[in-house]
């Protein structure tokens, strides 16, 4: 008989809803409903099963992290500034990521020890579209060599060195570019990092000092959202359709140009863009990395979690 070797543990979501405990759900139904994405669900009964008992783990895990750094200030012989946790959320895209990351930061931030808790996006350190121009890359906008990557990594850097003040690039979807907006990063607890391909190590063409330093050198935590690929192209072709009629009345929108066009051939359009960037880049740089996150949250049709995978220690 063949003996099958995994590095997770596997929990469906009625056995992962034990680890709940007694923690007390402080979100109500109306909390949940601004916490939805525009087009992804999440139920109440999906945060208690799931997103409770991953808070509970994580603030297990942040204590302990706390806990390290102090014993470690200690064997240095003085203190040290205190630095934020750092959470990769991981996935293709339109598998959800966003409202993980909005149900994440909600309930985290209700623990007294550490309530100031930021959701940073990598879309912010895309380069902005007239220099994936110049590059001749704005057909592979997401894939790894469209991002400033020395950028990013400074950010995690200046974090990760207990610098108090910083400033993050904010990508519009609406407009589909870098804008000239900043979101100001004060001191966090916990920084949760969304992102397309984070976990991927940064190629050799793109790394050209060869200093071998990747994101997930500063991360603590990591969570691949996954579902099965021909259900997120589902998802990206139903969100992409009614991004496009929330942009039928306001020419300045990036999906405006699509709604001259037939509701059959904005499709063919949508499914095109799917299978030439977006299907590419998942099974190029995203679904092969998938096992290096500590935690992997498995989606059905639904958009609902059954099944969660725990990486042993």
């Amino acid at each position: 008989m063949e003996i099958i070797y995994s590095p997770y543990l596997r929990f469906d979501r009625f056995a992962w809803r034990d680890f709940r405990g007694n923690m007390p759900l402080t979100l109500t139904n109306e909390d949940i409903v601004k916490l939805r994405g525009k087009y992804e669900s999440v139920s109440l009964d999906e945060v208690i099963e799931v997103y409770l008992p991953l808070s509970r783990l994580l603030n297990l895990y942040v204590t302990a992290a706390q806990e390290l750094f102090q014993v470690t200030a200690q064997f240095l012989g003085h203190p040290e500034p205190r630095v934020p946790y750092i959470i990769g959320i991981v996935g293709s895209v339109a598998v959800g990521k966003s409202t993980t990351s909005r149900v994440l930061q909600a309930l985290l931030s209700t623990w007294d020890t550490h309530p100031n808790v930021e959701i940073v996006t990598t879309d912010g350190f895309l380069y902005p579209n007239e220099i994936l121009a110049q590059k001749n890359l704005l057909q592979r906008k997401g894939f790894p060599e469209s991002y400033d990557l020395r950028r990013l990594i400074t950010f995690l850097n200046d974090l990760k060195a207990g610098k108090k003040e910083l400033e993050v690039p904010i990508y519009s979807h609406q407009y589909y570019d870098v804008t000239s907006e900043v979101q100001k990063i004060h001191h966090p607890d916990i920084v949760i990092l969304e992102g397309l391909n984070l976990l991927q190590q940064t190629p050799d063409s793109l790394n050209k000092q060869k200093t071998q330093v990747f994101a997930t050198d500063y991360f603590d935590f990591s969570i691949y959202v996954d579902a099965d690929t021909s259900m997120i192209k589902e998802w990206y072709l139903e969100r992409f359709m009614k991004f496009r009629e929330l942009a039928r009345k306001d020419p300045s929108l990036f999906l405006h140009q699509f709604t001259a066009m037939s509701d059959k051939d904005a499709l063919y359009h949508a499914e095109k863009v799917w299978i030439e960037i977006n299907a590419l880049n998942l099974n190029e740089n995203i679904l092969p990395y998938k096992e290096r996150a500590k935690l992997i949250l498995h989606k059905d049709k639904n958009h609902s979690v059954q099944e969660v995978y725990l990486r042993k220690i």
